[in-house]
């Protein structure tokens, strides 16, 4: 029977190969001779083994791992961006490793400090926000190189991320040369993107001169889904809606919306026969596909992981190079649909 290799050392021995040739090979296959390589290659076939890559890691001084952190991998908007940003972190010849806070501090603190002690190369996180721990998030950021996304917490070494004061001005003003004036529909913020969001709705309802009206309903969580069809239900019932036309801080609480309008009977759309118009914003990957589908404002996913992923393969290579930590703001695009 074929002798079972455990470890890298008897790797060598019944290879013929040193163990240090071997140990180069894996941390990278090009600074090893091709008929050497070809030795390897066709050892580690015979013999079926595979290393501990996270042993290998731990001896690196630089391993080739990179963490990507995010709020909620279960909301699609994130397993978008995470699948994009996995798929340039092995393009690159990089392991990812990812994590979900759950929407909770105590997971997201879990998450950084288990990532940490991978010793990874470097990070992509994007924090919870209001609910971070921010010593911890702090601490992990200067312990890694780091690049921020999505929710601007002042850490790491750049940030890169859509750019609210620019995204609602554009849709409000759609909306309001459209048709009625929107009022603006949030709940309690998650993440500091909630509050630019509507604090940019407040200044482009002025610059129109007209009265900004912010609804805040009630929920907490990342179920948005559920709250927007919950408190949606509540308004339209109650005569509550100071405007036929609703902006939601987010295309998943409009989601929401739209099912409290049907359930309430309802039209939503633009034109004859329609009582609500509503719009949102991110143009989730499931906006297309509400009924009607839905108006919104794109954020641009490609640009954020390609603009995130550059920085921090920069950072690894050169280290820090600048004094100011920048952030890239990345604009988004108008998307008009039957909903608005």
């Amino acid at each position: 029977m074929k002798r079972k290799i455990k470890t890298m050392e008897e790797f060598a021995e019944v290879s013929g190969i040193s163990r240090p040739t071997i140990s180069k090979y894996f941390n990278d296959p090009e600074s090893v001779r091709r008929s050497t390589r070809d030795r390897i290659e066709i050892a580690l076939e015979a013999y079926s083994y595979r290393p501990n890559i996270f042993a290998i890691n731990q001896n690196r001084k630089l391993t080739k791992t990179i963490g990507i952190v995010v709020p909620y991998l279960a909301d699609p908007f994130f397993a978008e961006i995470v699948r994009l940003m996995e798929r340039r972190c092995m393009d690159a010849g990089f392991s990812p490793m990812i994590f979900s806070a759950h929407g909770e501090q105590r997971l997201e603190n879990d998450a950084l400090a288990a990532l940490q002690s991978q010793r990874p190369a470097g990070a992509l996180i994007a924090p919870l926000g209001r609910h971070s721990d921010f010593d911890s998030v702090r601490h992990f950021t200067e312990e890694v190189p780091t690049v921020v996304f999505d929710s601007n917490v002042k850490v790491g070494e750049a940030f890169v991320g859509s750019d609210s004061f620019q995204s609602i001005p554009l849709i409000v003003d759609y909306l309001c040369r459209s048709g009625e004036p929107p009022c603006f529909l949030e709940m309690p913020p998650v993440n500091p993107n909630a509050n630019k969001r509507r604090d940019a709705y407040t200044l482009a309802m002025e610059r129109l001169g007209h009265d900004p009206k912010v609804i805040r309903v009630d929920g907490k969580g990342w179920d948005f889904e559920r709250i927007g069809m919950d408190e949606g239900m509540r308004l339209i019932s109650n005569k509550e809606l100071p405007s036929e036309t609703v902006l939601c801080s987010n295309d998943r609480l409009a989601i929401g919306f739209i099912a409290a309008a049907y359930q309430q009977g309802l039209r939503v759309g633009h034109g004859a026969g329609c009582a609500l118009r509503v719009a949102g914003h991110d143009d989730h990957p499931w906006a297309r596909f509400t009924c009607p589908p839905l108006t919104t404002v794109a954020q641009d996913y490609s640009a954020i992981v390609d603009r995130s992923v550059e920085k921090l393969f920069d950072l690894i290579e050169n280290g820090r190079t600048q004094e100011e930590r920048p952030e890239v703001l990345i604009e988004c695009k108008l998307v008009l649909r039957s909903s608005a």
